[in-house]
């Protein structure tokens, strides 16, 4: 699920990692806190179904420090547009 802000669409807690990966630099980003599903057999099956949140629960990260993270990429995309 996605948050729309002043046309803007920001990550949340409850974005699916389907939705995430739409973004170029998005994968960089959950690979560098560590998110171990990008290469997971299982995960690809789940991805419209796997929320940022459960991801976030199961390994220990850090969730406001990545969602902040993916934002900025998206921000950073969106003003390149």
């Amino acid at each position: 699920m996605f948050k729309f802000l002043k046309n803007i669409i920001m990550i949340t807690k409850e974005t699916t990692l389907e939705e995430i990966l739409k973004y170029s630099g998005a994968s960089e980003v959950l690979r560098a806190f560590g998110v171990p599903c990008l290469s997971c057999p299982m995960a690809r099956v789940e991805m419209s179904r796997l929320k940022l949140e459960k991801i976030c629960e199961t390994y220990g990260i850090d969730g406001e420090k990545l969602i902040k993270k993916l934002n900025e990429i998206i921000k950073n995309e969106r003003n390149r547009a």
